[in-house]
């Protein structure tokens, strides 16, 4: 019985923390110049850790995030590579 009664404040608990850490990531978000992202990201790790549903989400923002990591790695290079003045390592195009 107390087990149960701990387990269901502890989910409580973590809730609440989690939904309003979510809650002011999002009103972060809309507010200019102040990123939101990171709040978002720990109320879905604190979620995660008893919401199987939160544990989805968190996985889907993980791989969303690496992928426009890499995409934004790539397009510093190219541009670096610009600035520098040089050529980027593709092979020229032939003309037929």
């Amino acid at each position: 019985m107390l087990r149960a009664t701990y387990r269901g404040a502890k989910r409580a608990v973590v809730f609440v923390v989690g939904g309003v850490l979510l809650l002011c990531g999002g009103v972060l978000g809309l507010v200019p110049g102040i990123p939101g992202f990171p709040l978002v990201f720990l109320g879905l790790v604190v979620l995660a850790s008893e919401f199987p549903w939160a544990r989805t989400w968190l996985a889907r923002l993980r791989a969303r995030s690496r992928r426009v990591w890499v995409r934004l790695c790539r397009l510093g290079r190219a541009c670096g590579r610009r600035l520098r003045g040089r050529p980027d390592p593709s092979p020229p195009k032939r003309d037929p």
